[in-house]
């Protein structure tokens, strides 16, 4: 009988480490929620808890860690020319639906290591509102402030909502946000 051992990598193994760590507490914490234990997320990602607690002190600095990752993806498409605001609302609806729980995490811990997110999601919306409105598919009335509202709003809104029921509500906010967005002289044609 052969058995085989784990070949410690040392510091090279770090990033692969960090990584598989992330990707695993996205899926631990959609599957499971907030209260998965994080013994859970390490054997997911095929790692100790030792290397996951090296990474991520606690609970807060993975979550953490996963929002990073999912505005990086929020940056690249809002990077893309041809992107709008309701490209943005439909990533973040589908960030949202993915994994309820890391909104329940940030909304229910306040804490200035997430601080940076809010920055970088405002310096999005700022681009892509700019974006839209010189276009003529957003009003000159609407802010930045507004936009970060709807989507908090949103992001909310589909945290408690029944999984069956997310996408006809993301339908739902985003007819809001059209009807309220609009050019004042074109009502109806912003967010298509």
């Amino acid at each position: 009988m052969s058995t085989k051992t784990k070949v410690n990598l040392g510091p090279s193994a770090g990033p692969a480490n960090r990584a598989a760590l992330i990707k695993a507490a996205r899926e631990v914490f959609a599957e499971s929620g907030l209260g998965a234990p994080l013994s859970s997320v390490a054997r997911r990602a095929g790692v100790g808890q030792g290397s996951l607690y090296r990474h991520f002190p606690d609970r807060i600095a993975l979550a953490v860690a996963v929002f990073d990752e999912n505005i990086g993806t929020l940056e690249e498409l809002a990077a893309r020319h041809d992107t709008t605001l309701a490209d943005l609302f439909d990533s973040v609806a589908e960030q949202v639906i993915a994994s309820t729980a890391m909104i329940d995490l940030i909304v229910s811990e306040r804490d200035e290591r997430a601080e940076h997110l809010d920055t970088r999601m405002r310096a999005v919306a700022t681009a892509l509102l700019a974006r839209d409105q010189a276009s003529g598919r957003f009003g000159h009335h609407v802010e930045t402030e507004d936009v970060m509202l709807a989507i908090s709003m949103m992001a909310l809104m589909l945290a408690r909502a029944p999984e069956t029921e997310r996408a006809a509500a993301a339908g739902r906010a985003r007819a809001i946000f059209r009807a309220a967005f609009s050019p004042v002289s074109q009502p109806g044609v912003a967010f298509s």
